[in-house]
């Protein structure tokens, strides 16, 4: 028998849990197991799951939150802290936690603390006080726990109630000196990251110490930092110039992220040199826009999306009584593409032909 559902001001009313159970003449409990992915549902038979699916897609039934929270005295709400809202890192790692949260059946609020420690302090206590259950942190220094369980994503700081997701820096640094010094590239110049980002320290360490490794000297006048607070290819245009004004003798650059990257490539261009003849240049992150880049962007990949759901992952196993890992490390990989090549030095400079590389130099033990 068909249900019919009463219309007011020409618009259908929500659909109830109610509704829906007498439609598929099941208890409500049962459609509740099945939509939560409660354990007890291996005791309902496959159809009757399909059923209760079925009608909630035909129905767009959509569960009360808040009589959810009532009855479990939860909010199912999280809290997330970002220094900015952006392209870019930012943006990747909020889609991954937009859809990882949604699936989980998890609200959340996105706040800016545009790196001022005032308003993280400020902005945590507000989301306490909006009942979030936790916090996502991301590439944030914090300087003393949080109110709540916390996962910081790109945080370094040994904190009580705080995991750290982080990039295992040594590996990212190992693959693009690695893929330069393939190429012939002995003379490399680096951009380091702003002295407030999280991963500024320990990437420029990492470098270091693989550079040793190569036999790469870092020299000082083939160095320079980031200073702008702001995340946009600007970034590295200027301090780009800064170091061409210097010196152009290098075949390669080494840049913190993407976007100082593609920065960099414009003022290398406008420097009349050419990108990657005269000077390659890697970046770091791979976002959405690296392979479309002319020429496209080599690039030590972070897996920004894997980070994003191992945090959201992490946060909620913790919130549901699971233990504090302490640390969770992701792997880079290197993605090659049309922004390097072989090193000036080795191409003929009649022809500019390409010569076959021997393998690449190993680290010094």
């Amino acid at each position: 028998m068909a249900h019919k559902r009463k219309e007011q001001n020409g618009t259908q009313p929500p659909i109830s849990l109610k509704f829906l159970a007498k439609y598929l003449d099941l208890s409500p409990a049962t459609i509740s197991v099945v939509l939560n992915d409660s354990p007890t549902d291996q005791d309902i038979p496959q159809r009757t799951k399909d059923r209760v699916l079925a009608a909630v897609r035909k129905f767009k039934y959509r569960p009360n939150v808040w009589a959810r929270s009532l009855r479990s005295k939860r909010s199912f709400t999280i809290g997330v802290l970002v220094h900015e809202i952006s392209e870019g890192y930012g943006a990747l790692l909020l889609n991954a936690l937009d859809d990882y949260l949604l699936q989980e059946g998890y609200f959340y609020f996105v706040v800016s603390h545009r790196r001022r420690m005032d308003l993280l302090e400020e902005y945590a206590k507000m989301l306490v006080e909006r009942s979030v259950e936790g916090l996502i942190v991301i590439d944030t220094v914090l300087h003393k726990k949080l109110p709540l369980p916390a996962v910081n994503i790109s945080g370094h700081a040994r904190l009580p109630g705080v995991t750290n997701v982080v990039l295992n820096h040594q590996v990212a640094a190992k693959l693009a000196l690695q893929h330069l010094v393939a190429l012939g590239h002995r003379r490399i110049a680096f951009i380091k990251g702003q002295p407030f980002s999280s991963d500024s320290e320990v990437r420029w360490k990492a470098i270091q110490e693989m550079a040793r490794g190569f036999s790469i000297q870092v020299r000082p006048e083939l160095t320079v930092q980031l200073q702008d607070n702001t995340f946009s290819p600007v970034v590295g245009y200027p301090v780009t110039h800064q170091l061409l004004s210097r010196t152009t003798d290098f075949t390669a650059l080494l840049a913190y992220n993407d976007l100082s990257a593609i920065g960099a490539i414009r003022a290398i261009r406008e420097r009349g040199l050419r990108v990657p003849e005269d000077i390659s240049v890697v970046g770091f992150d791979d976002i959405a826009s690296a392979a479309f880049q002319n020429p496209s962007l080599t690039t030590v990949r972070q897996p920004l999306r894997t980070m994003g759901i191992t945090a959201a992952r992490i946060l909620l196993e913790r919130l549901n009584g699971g233990e504090d890992p302490g640390e969770v490390v992701v792997e880079p990989e290197l993605v090659v593409r049309e922004s390097t090549c072989l090193a000036r030095d080795l191409v003929q400079p009649a022809s500019r032909r390409r010569k076959t590389l021997e393998a690449p130099v190993p680290l010094k033990s």
